[in-house]
């Protein structure tokens, strides 16, 4: 049989796995956020610069 302690590290184990993986999703997320805003940000500045220069 399994000794209690073993079986509650594995589990924290397992818990922190998870856990590291949720946040390495939510961290790619919020960057594609930043990088999505950062090129509508880009094309309004060279849209804004074009219509400027007419």
């Amino acid at each position: 049989m399994n000794d209690p302690d073993s079986e509650n590290k594995a589990r924290n184990r397992e818990i922190a796995g998870n856990e590291a993986e949720r946040q390495t999703v939510g961290d790619i997320r919020v960057s594609v956020w930043a990088i999505a805003g950062a090129v509508v940000i880009g094309l309004a500045a060279v849209g804004w610069v074009l219509l400027q220069n007419r």
